[in-house]
């Protein structure tokens, strides 16, 4: 037990002055706000498919025994998890491979004397199914930071452990063992990790035939592949947790309620803003319907002078809401679909995605899907032709207003 404890400890201490140190300080440029302060969320809850990760990798390992002298064996980790939380996660992993002790005593795991070390050497295979506990420190005290290069991740783990060797060993080959661990995640690519993984196992010493308690230190270096969504969002807006008096609580849920308000004044207002633009758009149409059949307007021209139009995308969405596909369906209906039998008048579609929130590849990403789920509805649903669409994308830099930047714009 002292070994574990002295073991645990250097690992844990090695964490935080790695953590401490200028070189991952320098990490957290970009993640905190215009005081200097880190930022630490609130996150967005993630779907059900998102932030799995699957990683494999292999090492050594030394088991320690009273009355046994440890030997370096090869160890193999496999293992599979879902982080919950930008610093909560889990993950069911498989380790084992071959563990070998020097032994006084010749035994059925080894009878043949080595005359180096004057001992029997003992070899047998074991197996390591367990579940662990993760908790990404870097995250937890550093805020989220999906660009980070180095995360630091303590966690605990407890499972079923079984030995196996020579046939006829009458030593007990089925425990249950637990102990702790630091996984070093190394960011190689948006869904690569280089992986270290340091941990110590507590095992009843009856897997090889001992009566002491069995400690297996062990260190194995891999990869790891994220699947799904592999990132948190930030949410826009969200109560931050109180921790004062009744008082305070119900001063800052009053407040709240007022700030919910003004959004919906707001929203109110854009509303209007919305339906004022459209009857101006119809009014636009009665003017061509009516001009067209005098003969006296130039289809290209009336067109080209329209105003840009617009819907709008809820943030990280690249589908419309109910409201706004409303909005797409009159457009599409009573603007594009008539400047599309002209011969000489083309519609750009230009998705857009502001800067505000997100990485740089996330933001690129949702704009290009914004365009391309928009064009796609126009073809297929409102039989507009795919010859007639220029479809393009942007990112909004810096933007006063960024609920109006996540839409998808049209041009002639």
């Amino acid at each position: 037990m002292k070994r574990l404890r002295f073991i645990l400890g250097a690992a844990a201490l090695a964490a935080v002055l790695m953590t401490a140190s200028p070189a991952v300080n320098a990490q957290e440029n970009g993640n905190r706000d215009e005081n200097g302060k880190v930022v630490r969320g609130p996150y967005e809850t993630n779907m059900f498919g998102d932030n799995w990760f699957i990683g494999a990798g292999g090492g050594v390992n030394m088991f320690f025994n009273e009355g046994y002298k440890a030997k370096i064996g090869p160890s193999i980790d496999a293992s599979i998890g879902k982080w919950f939380t930008p610093s909560v996660g889990m993950r069911v992993g498989y380790s084992g491979f071959n563990g070998n002790l020097w032994s006084d005593e010749p035994s059925e795991l080894g009878r043949t004397l080595d005359p180096d070390e004057d001992m029997y050497l003992q070899k047998f295979g074991y197996m390591y199914i367990h579940g662990d506990f993760l908790w990404n420190m870097s995250n937890a005290l550093g805020g989220y930071k999906q660009t980070r290069f180095w995360d630091f991740v303590p966690y605990l783990h407890a499972g079923y452990f079984r030995s196996y060797g020579l046939d006829g060993s009458d030593f007990y080959d089925n425990e249950i063992a637990a102990g702790a661990g630091l996984l070093h995640n190394l960011r190689l690519t948006e869904r690569l990790d280089l992986i270290v993984d340091m941990k110590a196992t507590v095992v009843n010493g009856r897997i090889h035939g001992s009566d002491e308690v069995t400690l297996i230190p062990s260190v194995t270096m891999g990869f790891a592949v994220d699947l799904g969504w592999p990132a948190f969002m930030r949410s826009s807006s969200v109560i931050g947790a109180v921790e004062m008096a009744n008082l305070d609580q119900i001063v800052a849920l009053e407040a709240s309620a007022l700030a919910l308000e003004v959004a919906n004044a707001a929203l109110s207002k854009e509303n209007e803003d919305l339906a004022a633009a459209n009857n101006k758009l119809q009014a636009q149409v009665n003017s061509l319907k009516k001009n067209n059949s005098a003969g006296t307007v130039d289809a290209d021209a009336f067109y080209k002078g329209l105003a840009p139009m617009a819907v709008y995308f809820q943030i990280g969405k690249a589908v419309l809401a109910p409201d706004e596909m409303q909005h797409l369906e009159y457009i599409a209906k009573n603007i594009l679909a008539k400047a599309d039998k002209h011969s000489k008048v083309y519609i750009t579609v230009m998705g857009s995605a502001d800067s505000n929130t997100g990485t740089p590849a996330i933001n690129k990403k949702l704009s290009e899907e914004r365009g391309k789920y928009i064009a796609d509805l126009l073809t297929t649903k409102y039989g507009i032709s795919k010859d007639r669409l220029v479809v393009k994308s942007e990112v909004v830099k810096a933007a006063s207003e960024p609920a109006l930047d996540r839409a998808v714009k049209f041009s002639f």
